[in-house]
């Protein structure tokens, strides 16, 4: 072509929780069967949707207003319905001009960074949610920018790094949290958000936190929503309903929006957004009509508190199992539905192998473990000696070495076997050389 038409922050758009779904499906063709651990689905992993809600949802489908285009932010009776669930928490006070719907919140961050000066740069945790960090290095062109979280601290923020990479860096214009944390499953208190929000106010940055695991808090932690700490400094929150009916095929999210009203910049940037959700018209309207029957029903908090006691017995099952293994180092989750198995320093090498009987399987993971990163080369192995997939920690813009489990599987016989299978696996391979 007489032009180049690939845009410089192409290379960075990598996404590994779905990259090694290739590999596995190639696998599969060989005759492995595969445990699939590396995405957080809780439909495909067997939860069932409480009736009530297919209920509300029969009801809806009905109905003709359904099936037609709604307001570019949103349906307003919606928007109306979620600023009052804001305001009620206390904090910073939004109106329904505040609350702005997309196709997921995937369609939410490609905007929040495609519509963001380039020069201007939002710092993300390490280890991040690829979604993030891929969409903030393709906008920038460059790598993506991350403060440390901390494993011997619950894997919380390193607040001096933060601190002083927002000082010396003057391109950064915000700060990207995400509470619950995915992939490590930390928590954060109140008080860290409140220290979180003090470095943005002193440095003049807006927050973006992705609170889409708001409510699956458990193992006694206590947080606050953004809303609830932000005082007058620009934020957005990122909300939405895959994780919690669980509903992830409705692809339905929305940007809480804090302090618009106090900065012209940050009012005219919402506003970019808005006109781009605009070029589409709307975002898929079914899903919004059924948000105020479904949060609104007063059975919605005996199912929240019924998953957060499922999952939290589940972080404590794997948790008892992994941290066990001699070589790793695992955090007890307290929200979200993941894992982080960390390895210790100098355990791993690129010597290290498991057996596989299957010499055609045994040739591809051979072949497709050269030149990786250490912990992708044992996740190759896992998944070629067990099936069990899962996703290295250097896939998540980290250079520390693990990898990341879901607590999702609804099998118990399947799911304590997925658990013993990894441990087993861990001790042979760290053994092997």
């Amino acid at each position: 072509m007489r032009r180049d038409i690939v845009h410089e922050g192409a290379r960075q758009l990598t996404y590994e929780i779905r990259e090694i779904v290739a590999v596995a499906h190639r696998l599969q063709a060989l005759g492995v069967e595969i445990t699939w651990e590396n995405i957080g689905d809780p439909v495909q992993k067997g939860e069932r949707i409480p009736q009530w809600i297919k209920d509300i949802m029969v009801k809806l489908v009905s109905e003709d207003t359904t099936y037609g285009y709604v307001a570019t932010q949103g349906i307003p009776d919606t928007r109306r319905f979620l600023a009052e669930e804001v305001n009620k928490r206390g904090g910073c006070r939004v109106t329904m001009d505040d609350i702005v719907f997309f196709n997921g919140l995937g369609d939410a961050v490609a905007k929040i960074f495609g519509f963001l000066r380039r020069e201007a740069r939002v710092i993300g945790p390490s280890p991040a949610y690829s979604t993030h960090s891929s969409a903030e290095a393709a906008h920038s062109g460059y790598e993506h920018l991350t403060y440390e979280l901390n494993p011997a601290k619950n894997w919380m923020p390193d607040l001096d790094d933060l601190d002083n990479k927002i000082k010396y860096n003057d391109s950064i214009a915000g700060m990207l949290l995400i509470n619950p944390d995915n992939p490590t499953g930390a928590v954060y208190p109140r008080r860290l958000l409140e220290q979180i929000v003090d470095i943005a106010k002193r440095h003049k940055v807006f927050i973006m936190c992705d609170e889409i695991y708001t409510h699956i808090v458990y193992n006694g932690a206590e947080t606050a929503h953004l809303s609830e700490v932000i005082g007058d400094v620009p934020g957005i929150a990122l909300r939405g309903i895959s994780k919690e009916l669980p509903w992830p095929g409705a692809r339905c999210g929305w940007l809480e929006v804090f302090n618009q009203d106090k900065y012209p910049a940050f009012r005219q940037y919402i506003q970019s957004l808005i006109n781009a959700k605009m070029l589409e018209v709307c975002s898929t309207s079914l899903p919004q009509f059924a948000i105020p029957l479904i949060i609104g029903d007063v059975r919605y908090l005996e199912h929240l508190t019924a998953r957060r006691d499922m999952f939290e017995a589940r972080a404590n099952e794997a948790w008892e199992i992994l941290s066990k293994v001699e070589g790793t180092i695992v955090v007890k989750p307290q929200g979200a539905f993941y894992m982080t198995v960390l390895f210790a320093d100098g355990v791993l090498n690129n010597r290290q192998h498991l057996p596989i009987a299957d010499s055609k399987v045994a040739r591809f993971i051979t072949d497709s473990v050269r030149d990786v990163p250490i912990d992708k080369r044992f996740v190759y192995y896992l998944l070629g000696a067990t099936g069990v997939c899962v996703v290295p920690l250097t896939g998540f813009c980290c250079d520390k070495k693990g990898f990341r489990v879901t607590l999702l599987e609804t099998d118990d016989e399947k799911r304590r076997w997925t658990w013993h299978t990894i441990a087993e696996n861990i001790q042979k391979y760290l053994a092997s050389a």
